[in-house]
């Protein structure tokens, strides 16, 4: 029986170092998308007509409907079949953010309706336009009102990061498949990239615990 040894993993640590900055740049770009497509999606369904908030929600039905993994497969292999060829990174940045955005959208239009509507009535009331008073007051609250929430999809969208290695991005779990294929020792490289992320959910844990104890002292 073979023993373990960590020792193999070092000469590789420059790959995995890179695999890590992609999965970085996959989280922050998809991170920024999803919670502000996640904001539009909120406002059109609560405040647009029904012509353009029934594609939101048909959107939303879809998507939660069905699998991250098949979504990325439709993005980067489905719709090259129709001329449409989307880069690998951008297709998994986009597949994550849609994705990530209709969650964010559903928790961000609970916080729109948990806002008095007293405060609203008194913004425009002194002559903030509809659109004034959901920027300036309206959204940020919400914001404040669903860090925790907001912050849990977070989590789980720098996990589902190592779905894209599918459309062959080489983010952490692809640089692992390398030297796994090269020095035959699966469970010492995917030991080292689960380590590696439990590291990043304390940093992202610890960053959104943070930002929650600014906002309450802010209040």
């Amino acid at each position: 029986m073979q023993s373990l040894d960590l020792s193999i993993v070092a000469p590789y640590s420059e790959l995995l170092a890179t695999g890590l900055g992609w999965t970085v740049v996959m989280f922050i770009s998809s991170s920024l998308l999803s919670v502000i497509a996640g904001i539009a999606f909120a406002l059109i369904v609560l405040y647009a007509p029904k012509l353009l908030a029934l594609p939101v929600r048909f959107m939303t039905w879809l998507l939660m409907g069905t699998p991250l993994l098949l979504q990325l497969y439709v993005i980067y292999y489905g719709l090259v079949q129709v001329g449409i060829d989307i880069p690998a990174p951008v297709a998994g940045i986009i597949g994550l953010s849609l994705h990530f955005a209709v969650y964010n959208a559903d928790v961000i239009r609970a916080g729109v309706l948990s806002v008095d509507p007293g405060q609203i009535e008194g913004a425009r009331s002194i002559g903030l336009s509809r659109g004034q008073t959901q920027c300036y007051i309206v959204v940020p609250q919400a914001l404040r009102k669903t860090i925790a929430p907001l912050g849990n999809n977070l989590i789980v969208l720098l996990k589902d990061t190592s779905l894209v290695s599918i459309i062959g991005i080489a983010e952490l779990v692809y640089s692992a498949q390398l030297p796994v294929s090269e020095t035959y020792s699966p469970f010492e490289f995917y030991l080292a990239v689960a380590v590696i992320y439990y590291a990043a959910n304390l940093v992202l844990e610890a960053g959104l615990h943070l930002l929650e104890k600014k906002v309450e002292m802010s209040r």
